[in-house]
């Protein structure tokens, strides 16, 4: 699976997620998302058949550091725990999310 096959997965979604099911900083930035009142959707990569390919062609993406978590939002690659948090700290999140039509204020 290349981008353009995590870019399938993303299609159309206004929040995903890839995340693993025992990784503390996918719980923290899943939260932050849900307590704005999106609702993500969430690729386990341990829970899911084609995880480790998945795991794979993220870390082929361009500014991706770590597989997990992996946020997009509007189709976008924005990062992982360390991006959001800090897009939250800057004031831009949620304007982010409300442009995705993740929110609606």
């Amino acid at each position: 699976m290349a981008g353009a096959g995590i870019m399938d997965l993303v299609a159309g979604k206004a929040v995903v997620i890839f995340s693993k099911s025992s990784c503390c900083m996918s719980y923290t930035v899943e939260s932050l998302i849900r307590n704005f009142g999106a609702n993500p959707t969430i690729y386990e990569l341990d829970q899911v058949s084609n995880g480790r390919q998945i795991e794979r062609a993220l870390l082929q993406l361009p500014g991706c550091q770590q597989s997990t978590p992996a946020v997009f939002i509007g189709q976008q690659f924005i990062g992982g725990n360390k991006e959001v948090n800090s897009l939250h700290l800057r004031n831009e999140l949620v304007p982010l999310l409300i442009s995705a039509r993740a929110i609606w204020i």
